[in-house]
């Protein structure tokens, strides 16, 4: 069975603790082996590449390091940090809901 996880691939979230608290972004992968998800804008660390046909120059480039999904809350919304809970709607389907709000969460 999968284990189902709070965050979802194009979730807006935000960083709710540790060097990156209170920046937002999206949702770009999440590695469900690991605990841990790429947010767009979040933890950027510089990686040196080598130059290639896309990158001839080569460089330092800065680009997302996975952050642990404890530390990320999805925002509503209405923009609030919320956590997410789970009951059927009228057509019997599963939905994701925001605690704070009760609405649910697309």
């Amino acid at each position: 069975m999968a284990i189902k996880f709070h965050v979802k691939k194009d979730d807006k979230v935000r960083v709710i603790s540790g060097e990156h608290k209170g920046q937002e972004g999206r949702v770009l992968l999440i590695d469900r082996e690991k605990y841990r998800a790429l947010v767009e804008g979040v933890n950027l660390v510089s990686r040196h590449q080598k130059p290639s046909a896309v990158n001839p120059d080569g460089g330092i480039v800065k680009k997302e390091a996975a952050i642990h999904l404890s530390n990320l809350s999805v925002i509503d919304g209405e923009g609030n940090a919320t956590r997410v809970g789970r009951k059927l709607n009228k057509e019997g389907k599963l939905i994701r809901y925001s605690k704070k709000s009760g609405e649910e969460i697309k």
